[in-house]
């Protein structure tokens, strides 16, 4: 017999061995080509260390409470049974070997599954045993920031798993004296016909209850030390008027948790004293007395206290704590930085004033990402494995001039391919790489209302200044499946007319697998047999998983935060995505906690410390340091030596991409619109809180969203890239500032807030939206255009500052109402805006309710007009300039309509035209008004009289000029 258990037990080590071996050596191939073998080897030791130091304390913690437990109660009975009152007893259950085997099995199981639960906490031990100083100290302990960051989430870990492990190696000591006879439950498992059965009561022996109360003493104690730890936790506390602790938490909760702490010190040394002589009373009588003291001292002081003291004299007992409050807030998110700036709006703004400012003009956007994505998907998806996942803002420098454009990565999506289409060899051989990007100026728009492309085609047809030598794209924000390169089947990379273009990989990213081993271990891996038997593979072949960026960075590096949205762009001839990587924390002391966008995880310190790069063609991941004053980055640079680059060594081109990211800048905002209060009364009462502004999207109401602008601000020299965001009193429609983050190199990273007088009327982007839909003829407009089968879409609106004037630009875009001939189509309502991604598989179709497309004209919004408002002017027109010019009173209207035809001066108001020109003139009219009541033959009818009086003038000029 031990024989038999001598080599199963052999073998499951074996077995435990070789798991380890094939799960753990393609993890390991994979970082080590990417450099960063040592970053692995770091990890893994930190997380397999921790788990088996936790697993041997619980293995050592359960098998001495046994082991103690049988030298204490040596004589047992086999197996667990049920005493019935009388004079038999009931044995039930398993043999006492079986009860053995059972109860081995579920401690390791136990402890294998603690062990791997813990060891997810391997970073927080590291970042306590090399974390650097804050060199700030929080002002209720005295205390380094770097404790609270830390010291305190490590030490709250070990109390944590304490309880835990001592909790789960009582009950399985319970277990074994319940298991063995000597904690019996008693009960009359016979009563007399009609009677209920008596209460169970619970025997114990003497020995087993001095062992129970032995550990239950030393739960106590680390009571007393939790306690200790929760003294320190009142600096998050979330009682008060502000975050942080207050006057009840300093004054009373401080003390009552020290006196807590004694009494359970006390209570704790009794518990393991009398442990060896048993004397309950003195147990039972301190019991009730340490539940007491816990009650009294944690709730009923501290309650009242805050109602009969604090309450009716909030303001002036708080003040030092809201004070606290505010400042290590604004540290904690950097708002201490801002630099404010009094604006005072005049609203004289001339053309002058935009020729001074013409590479603002230049670049202002008028495309939207979500329209123009669908735009995009129509006019340069060219197959239906291509799609485009986001369009993102950069800028760039072509002739010479500093242009915003919009551009996105065209990826390619194997889950698109025809069904018929979709084999293995496919999905992993043959198409594996999108291809390109396409890309924009965010102001120029074709006569069709569509864009202006710098950037497009396959291959890729560019303006000269943004050359793209390298488009393959192997990694991106959709590619999720594994592929294989270098293989003897050439991959797809183009189509070309009627034939296809094919390349085979010639960059070094993936891990090579060449060798009989490494196949088979890469088929386990992905359970996939295919890997092993194909005949493509080569000695060079290599295989490219965790493709998809954003998992990639998670796998690389777990310990830091990324932002939602990845750009890539183009530099020195090939494709590079840039990712912002933020050090964060939840444990700044006074720091109030905000909600990481697109998560559900607090923080309450955040810094944008890390810029990633990733080159699109070889998957080479390369972590730059941003911020070296960062401690929370410090830490991590002390942890792993040499994984993070200097800033300096980016690339100069790479650097001119680096943009302030959004994610940072919208938690900033949200912060900023309260704590921008720093007198302590106006921050109590809430006087000057402001709000992020509302917008009409579609036809909804939204809140704006930060946007990327080329701007000059006032008193500078030249324009910037900045991001940008105005801001409006609380529950009011008014503008009252805007905070502009800057992106360009010299000044990265400066923040300014720009304060509008409070006596003076801005209006905020809300104001101008009413004030649009109060223009008759742009209303008449828009229902015209829904009355021919179109659908109206109020893109997203510009605050834009020139000068100390705002310009507002909104743009206005024409969708086709989808008309499905079988049955309507159903289209996926997204969260924000109109435009709908289509489903894989059905480029630029609707899907009927059967599932199968849907026979109906495809959805590419047009931007047909301009809305642009100054001051107390509002103008629509076709083009920017001529909106702009219209709202400054240009005669530039003269040249060119500053609205839709449909809204033109009345005939009354037109000076100097002759006869000739008014009987066009009310022709043109007559035709818009059959156009209304959608009467095509008098509209034909009125055209055609037209076209004959414009015939006529143009033979008159022709003839007086010969």
């Amino acid at each position: 017999m031990n024989r038999t258990r001598f080599l199963t037990g052999s073998g499951l080590i074996l077995l435990l061995i070789i798991w380890s071996v094939v799960s753990l050596y393609p993890d390991w191939l994979w970082f080590d080509t990417l450099g960063f073998s040592s970053l692995f080897m770091t990890m893994l030791v930190s997380k397999y260390g921790f788990g088996v130091i936790v697993w041997v304390l619980l293995i050592l913690l359960i098998t001495v409470n046994i082991f103690i437990a049988r030298k204490l109660n040596p004589e047992y009975c086999s197996g667990a049974y049920l005493k019935e009152k009388g004079p038999e007893a009931m044995p039930f259950g398993l043999s006492e070997k079986a009860l053995n085997s059972l109860t081995l099995i579920f401690v390791v199981i136990l402890s294998i599954i603690v062990a791997f639960k813990s060891s997810k906490h391997w970073d927080l031990i590291l970042r306590y045993l090399y974390q650097a100083p804050f060199g700030t100290t929080d002002p209720v302990f005295n205390k380094d920031i770097g404790f609270y960051i830390f010291t305190l989430p490590f030490l709250i870990l070990i109390k944590n798993g304490l309880i835990f492990l001592i909790a789960v190696s009582t009950v399985i000591t319970a277990g074994w004296y319940l298991k063995n006879g000597v904690l019996q439950i008693e009960g009359d498992m016979t009563p007399m016909e009609g009677a209920p059965p008596s209460m169970p009561s619970i025997k114990i022996t003497a020995n087993a209850k001095k062992h129970l109360i032995f550990i239950f003493g030393i739960i106590v104690l680390i009571v007393a030390w939790s306690f200790y730890l929760k003294t320190y936790e009142l600096l998050f506390s979330t009682q008060d008027p502000a975050f942080g602790a207050g006057y009840t938490d300093v004054a009373i909760r401080v003390y009552t948790f020290r006196i807590i702490q004694i009494f359970s010190l006390i209570y704790g040394v009794l518990l393991i004293y009398n442990s060896f002589r048993t004397n309950m009373k003195v147990i039972s009588k301190g019991g009730i007395l340490w539940i007491g003291a816990i009650i009294f001292l944690s709730f009923v002081i501290p309650s009242s206290v805050q109602k009969l003291v604090v309450k009716p004299n909030e303001l002036a007992k708080e003040s030092p704590y809201i004070e606290r409050n505010i400042k290590f807030t604004r540290e904690a998110y950097n708002l201490n930085k801002i630099k404010e700036v009094d604006f005072n709006v005049s609203n004289n703004l001339t053309l002058k004033d935009l020729e001074k400012n013409d590479v603002t003009i230049q670049n202002i956007r008028v495309w939207d990402e979500r329209p123009l994505l669908q735009t995009y998907r129509q006019l340069q998806a060219i197959r239906l494995y291509y799609d485009f996942n986001n369009v993102d803002v950069d800028r760039y420098t072509i002739d010479n001039k500093y242009r915003q454009v919009m551009i996105s990565a065209r990826e390619l999506v194997v889950n698109q391919l025809p069904p018929e289409a979709n084999t293995w060899v496919n999905r992993h051989l043959k198409y594996t790489h999108g291809y390109g990007v396409v890309s924009s100026p965010v102001n120029e728009v074709s006569k069709e209302g569509l864009p202006n492309l710098f950037i497009k085609d396959i291959p890729p047809v560019s303006v000269p200044d943004i050359k793209i030598e390298r488009p393959e794209i192997y990694f991106g924000e959709k590619t999720d499946d594994y592929i294989l390169v270098k293989t003897k089947t050439e991959e797809f990379d183009y189509a070309k007319g009627d034939s296809n273009v094919y390349t085979i990989y010639q960059g070094k990213g993936g891990v090579v697998i060449g060798s009989f081993i490494r196949r088979l271990l890469y088929a386990i891996e992905f359970m996939d047999p295919q890997i092993l038997f194909t005949n493509y593979l080569t000695a060079e072949s290599r295989i490219m998983y965790n493709r998809n960026i954003r998992s990639r960075l998670n796998i690389i590096a777990p310990f830091l935060t990324y932002d939602n949205d990845p750009y890539i762009t183009v530099s020195d001839g090939k494709l590079y995505w840039i990712i912002d990587a933020y050090t964060t924390s939840d444990m700044y002391p006074y720091s109030s906690r905000s909600l990481m966008p697109g998560t559900r995880n607090e923080v309450n310190y955040i810094r944008n410390s890390v810029k990633v790069i990733i080159d699109a063609y070889n998957g080479i991941v390369d972590f730059y340091s941003l911020d070296d004053s960062d401690p929370v980055l410090n830490t991590y640079k002390s942890i792993f030596p040499g994984f993070f680059k200097p800033f300096s060594e980016m690339s100069e081109d790479l650097k001119r991409h680096v943009r302030y990211p959004k994610d940072l800048f919208s938690i900033q905002v949200n912060a900023y619109l309260k704590y921008h209060m720093e007198d302590v009364q106006v921050f109590y009462n809430q006087e000057d809180l402001w709000q992020v502004p509302n917008e009409l999207y579609g036809d909804a109401r939204i809140e704006m969203e930060p946007y990327y602008i080329i701007i000059k601000l006032p008193d500078e020299a030249h324009e910037e890239f900045f991001l940008l965001l105005p801001m409006t009193p609380s529950r009011k429609d008014n503008m009252i500032g805007w905070l502009a983050a800057r992106c360009d190199q010299s000044d990265y990273g400066n923040l300014i807030v720009y304060k509008l007088p409070k006596d003076k009327l801005v209006y905020g982007p809300m104001q101008i939206e009413a004030r649009v839909n109060q223009q008759t003829e742009i209303s008449r407009e828009f229902s015209l255009w829904d009355q021919r089968g179109s659908r109206v879409v109020r893109g997203n609106m510009l605050a834009i500052p020139v000068e100390d004037s705002f310009i507002y630009i909104e743009p206005v875009y024409l969708e086709a109402k989808q008309e499905a001939l079988d049955k309507t189509a159903q289209v996926q309502q997204q969260p924000r805006g109109m435009f709908v991604k289509p489903q894989a598989g059905t480029q630029g179709r609707a899907i009927s309710s059967s599932g199968k497309p849907a026979i109906s004209s495809a959805s590419l919004p047009e931007l047909k007009r301009i809305i642009a408002a100054s001051g107390n002017r509002v103008i629509m027109h076709e083009k920017l300039e001529g909106a702009l010019r219209a709202i400054l009173g240009s005669d530039f209207a003269a040249e060119e309509p500053s609205a839709p035809e449909s809204i033109q001066p009345q005939t009354e108001q037109v000076k100097g035209l002759g006869e000739i020109g008014k009987k066009a003139l009310i022709h043109y009219r007559k035709a818009k008004e059959y156009l209304r009541e959608d009467n095509w033959a008098g509209y034909g009818r009125e055209l055609n009289e037209l076209e004959k009086i414009l015939t006529a003038l143009e033979e008159k000029e022709a003839s007086e000029k010969e």
